[in-house]
């Protein structure tokens, strides 16, 4: 039997959550891996990964009251993050309480917890990007996806406050993170992989067109940060501990689109051409011209890696997707 630590993380067979759980073996954590079972090893990107022992998201509790196993602390990344999400009632059992139940259980156990909020709660970006608790009940998300994040986050501040809480606990509002093992999101990859079957399947690359005066088209601007290093904050939160907080997760540098794209044709080796098209009306009015994440809070914790710079982490996916089969464009 492993004396290693042992992590429960849910949405284990997602993006984030298998590269989480990939990294856990190397840094000395066992791992009970929880999401919808038919999605272990169905995917490309979960080749090589050891996931520990499986348990559906659906009967996780049920497995949790019959085993009880001495956990080290759970990792909640299970999540609907389609951000064109309208069943309120789906995000609400699905982000909502399941989160809910989750803390309910670490508290009551007494189990470190560390969890995915989004910087879909900042909205429109008019209150700035900085993680500060006290402001956390006057942002005003864009669309069900965030609110159903910043409806989480202020439940948690709650419970906190009348004592119900876990030893330790985090939450980081993940900004736009890219990297190796995103193809199952479909339409909510990111740009870098959009870009890659793009330039690969049609030569070049289509960007929305700005709505936005003094905005250029391509100057829509993001944090981008690689999932390398969200999984080492990740780590981070786990093993320092922080002890209380919700902080933000980007590297503090917004770059456009523009720069995001031209990674991908100087790695691929092709000629830029980009076209820009019309933003769809249904979403303009929840399109997010600017994002870019305060990180003094995470940093006084004592995190002080660098963050991957925007051109090394797009090398870095390129190469992957290069040399690992995932190369197959999806039109």
């Amino acid at each position: 039997m492993s004396t290693n630590p042992l992590l429960l993380v849910t949405g284990a067979a997602g993006f984030i959550g298998s590269q989480f759980v990939s990294s856990c073996a190397r840094k000395g954590y066992s791992t009970i891996s929880v999401d919808e079972t038919s999605l272990f090893g169905s995917r490309e990107e979960h080749a090589g990964i050891a996931f520990g022992e499986v348990v559906d998201r659906g009967t996780l509790f049920e497995w949790l009251d019959h085993r009880r196993p001495p956990l080290s602390g759970i990792v909640h990344l299970g999540a609907c993050t389609d951000t064109t999400e309208f069943d309120v009632a789906y995000l609400q059992a699905t982000n909502v309480r399941y989160s809910q139940d989750l803390w309910r259980m670490a508290a009551a156990r007494q189990i470190p917890f560390v969890y995915a909020s989004s910087a879909a709660t900042y909205g429109d970006g008019s209150l700035g990007y900085a993680d500060d608790e006290s402001l956390l009940s006057q942002l005003k998300p864009l669309n069900p996806y965030g609110q159903s994040k910043q409806e989480v986050d202020l439940w948690i501040l709650e419970q906190e406050r009348i004592g119900q809480a876990p030893p330790t606990w985090s939450g980081f509002k993940f900004f736009n993170v890219y990297g190796f093992g995103e193809r199952h999101k479909g339409k909510m990859a990111s740009v870098v992989l959009h870009a890659f079957d793009q330039i690969r399947d049609t030569g070049k690359v289509r960007l929305f067109k700005s709505h936005r005066q003094g905005i250029p088209d391509g100057h829509q601007k993001r944090d981008f940060i690689y999932i390398g290093d969200v999984v080492d904050v990740l780590l981070f939160a786990l093993a320092q501990p922080i002890r209380r907080g919700l902080f933000n997760l980007g590297t503090g540098q917004a770059r456009t689109f523009l720069d995001l794209v031209r990674c991908v044709f100087q790695e691929l080796g092709r000629p830029e051409q980009i076209e820009f098209f019309d933003t769809p009306p249904e979403l303009r009015a929840r399109y997010q011209y600017f994002t870019e994440a305060r990180m003094e809070r995470l940093r006084a914790e004592g995190y002080r890696a660098p963050f991957t710079p925007l051109e090394q982490g797009v090398r870095a996916y390129v190469r992957h997707l290069l040399t690992a089969g995932e190369a197959v464009g999806s039109g």
